[in-house]
């Protein structure tokens, strides 16, 4: 197997270099499809220079029946839906810390913090809404994955205990739990190859 793919990359190259077009006076070809790749010349040897991503191989999938299979594409759709969203929560985050380390008073912050809280409201509150309640569940285990903290500790965190132990209330009565954590070698051992594959671009 290793073999045969390596014959494919080296046939690869090849066709790419002999169908390449060399525009006038610099180091770079235009294979077809247009996309344009640095050249490095030594002597009479071309060869082509090209940022690759990473290619995830896992074993074949094999669903016991097609309730398991749908499973699968279901959670590679929620993975795809909530995704972006733990990712912008833990950059939001970063940026928030990086804020509150220069207000010096807890009336300065905690006015900061509210004014945050208000913007993201408006700003995703509708994409949120449209979410079932399964990608809710996802968007908690991707936020404790992305920011290395559970949705309830994030709320401790930033607007205390009283507001953790009403919003986890809230949750609990839609089936959800604020303090779901990622379990990457247990539960969620699917979802996360479901995400290297996504982000791979894979999936």
């Amino acid at each position: 197997m290793r073999k045969t793919i390596y014959i494919l990359f080296v046939l690869l190259s090849i066709s790419l270099i002999s169908e390449a077009k060399q525009p006038k006076g610099g180091n770079e070809f235009v294979p077809p499809g247009g996309a344009r790749l640095l050249a490095q010349i030594n002597g009479n040897d071309t060869v082509l220079l090209a940022y690759l991503h990473d290619i995830w191989v896992f074993p074949r999938n094999t669903f016991k029946n097609k309730k398991q299979e749908e499973f699968f594409w279901r959670t590679v759709r929620d993975v795809k839906r909530t995704l972006p969203y733990a990712k912008l929560v833990a950059s939001e985050l970063s940026m928030v810390n990086i804020k509150m380390t220069s207000l010096a008073t807890e009336k300065e912050k905690k006015k900061y913090l509210s004014e945050v809280e208000k913007n993201a409201f408006k700003k995703y509150e509708a994409d949120l809404k449209k979410m079932t309640i399964n990608q809710g569940r996802m968007l908690m285990k991707l936020v404790d994955r992305e920011c290395d903290k559970s949705s309830y500790d994030l709320i401790k965190l930033y607007k205390g205990s009283i507001s953790a132990f009403f919003w986890q209330g809230v949750a609990r009565l839609f089936g959800s739990n604020l303090k779901s954590e990622y379990d990457v070698s247990g539960n969620d051992k699917l979802v996360e190859r479901v995400i290297v594959l996504v982000e791979a671009g894979q999936l």
